[in-house]
């Protein structure tokens, strides 16, 4: 089996795209990995949807077929053709799949480098995966070594802190076309992860923030978490607050626009609206005088900016990456020589007692000699192993591991299965298993 993961994000897929493509709710995606595992070529899977991307993460035992078979399932969700689509995607296979997953654990491959949420995300999708048994080895240890990477990143750069996210870009963009931001009014929709977001940022900015979310209590909730005041408004006055206030940020999961023509009025002040919503929540034929709409991908300008000052500590981020990528197969390597290793010991044992007991029933040797007789067989074992061992060690470092693991257990008769997947399992594995108890 091999790694292998299929991307669409904003490097490779417009928004219009990328609207088609997202999982609004988790009936779909369980729908969705059900269809791609009913099929032999895939045997584990993960799916990442977020409002800037999807991430398709698998194991497959034919990745060009593989590649396809998903792709063509994605291509059917969507209602989109599967050429162009196919030819949009990025397709990475084992290292390269690998060293993309830390990347996007590490924020290095986000719209905004170094935004603090794609690593949550991720786990979320991770533990979705793993309470639906939808993978059980290969990619807990891959998401394992993705979240360790991702912390490094985070502890060796600075690239987790400042404006690092979505909801604060657009709110960088809005203080910069208002300027002075005392008094000016702002609504939040939604009330969501990315709305608290928005909210904190709108707050330090100096906005007078007002929310609004077809779910009052939630929003009531979530405007009493903050210090500061939060206004919260009735969903019903959303065409009101929409024609008199200037600042506006939309962020909620609803599968269609809930900004249309017919909210919209003419207004004699100038109106900012960022949606930063995929699906997006604002319908892009709106036309109206003295109004501005900024999507996500209108925000790219302040990524850029943001890129340009954090470029220095990028390069450093993607040595890390780098680094953790090769000690990740290194690790797997290791993981295949250990069994091996055991094995050994434990058919030495078998033998030892086997041989003992053979010559105890035949009068060799007395019974009360056994244990000392054990001892020193085990002695000789473990000096006669102790060189293979340091060997093998060595080897699981080099290319030709596989080739020598699968060649010792041929020799000694050793079942390529292992008994060690829940040593290696990660803590969200284990978390989720004791869950279950």
């Amino acid at each position: 089996m091999s790694y292998l993961v299929i991307s669409f994000s904003h490097k490779n897929t417009d928004i219009q795209t990328r609207e088609k493509l997202a999982f609004a709710n988790e009936e779909n995606k369980d729908r969705f990995l059900k269809q791609i595992l009913a099929q032999e070529l895939v045997s584990e899977a993960i799916l990442l949807s977020t409002c800037n991307r999807v991430e398709i993460v698998t194991t497959a035992l034919n990745t060009k077929n593989a590649s396809k078979s998903i792709v063509e399932k994605l291509a059917s969700y969507a209602g989109v053709d599967y050429e162009d689509l196919y030819e949009r995607a990025d397709i990475y296979e084992n290292d390269g799949a690998i060293h993309h997953l830390f990347s996007v654990a590490s924020a290095l491959d986000s719209l905004v480098i170094g935004e603090t949420q794609i690593v949550g995300q991720l786990k979320d999708a991770f533990r979705f995966s793993l309470a639906k048994r939808y993978c059980e080895q290969k990619l807990p240890r891959a998401l394992h070594y993705a979240f360790k990477c991702a912390a490094a990143v985070r502890n060796a750069t600075s690239l987790g802190t400042g404006s690092v996210s979505v909801a604060s870009t657009a709110v960088a963009k809005a203080k910069e076309i208002v300027g002075d931001t005392s008094g000016v009014k702002a609504l939040v929709i939604g009330a969501g992860e990315m709305s608290e977001l928005t909210i904190k940022h709108l707050l330090s900015s100096g906005f007078d923030v007002i929310l609004t979310s077809r779910d009052f209590k939630k929003a009531s909730i979530l405007a009493d978490s903050f210090e500061q005041h939060v206004e919260v408004q009735e969903y019903s006055n959303l065409q009101k607050l929409l024609n008199e206030t200037p600042v506006m940020i939309t962020a909620t999961s609803a599968p269609y626009p809930i900004i249309t023509q017919e909210l919209t009025k003419e207004c004699s002040f100038e109106r900012y609206w960022f949606d930063i919503a995929v699906p997006r929540d604002i319908d892009e034929n709106i036309e109206s005088s003295n109004l501005l709409i900024y999507s996500v991908d209108d925000l790219q300008d302040i990524v850029d900016s943001n890129m340009t000052q954090r470029a220095s500590q990028a390069k450093m981020a993607y040595s890390i990456v780098n680094k953790m990528s090769l000690e990740f197969f290194e690790w797997l390597k290791s993981l295949e020589i250990e069994p091996v290793i055991k094995n050994m010991y434990l058919k030495g044992d078998e033998i030892i007692d086997k041989k003992i007991k053979n010559a105890i029933k035949k009068g060799f040797i007395s019974r009360s000699d056994e244990e000392n007789i054990k001892k020193l067989c085990q002695t000789v074992l473990t000096e006669y192993l102790h060189q293979p061992t340091s060997t093998l060690k060595g080897i699981s470092r080099d290319m030709e591991c596989d080739v020598v693991v699968g060649t010792i257990q041929s020799i000694f008769g050793f079942s390529s299965e292992t008994n060690f997947i829940n040593k290696y399992k990660c803590d969200h594995v284990l978390k989720i298993n004791e869950q279950d108890k």
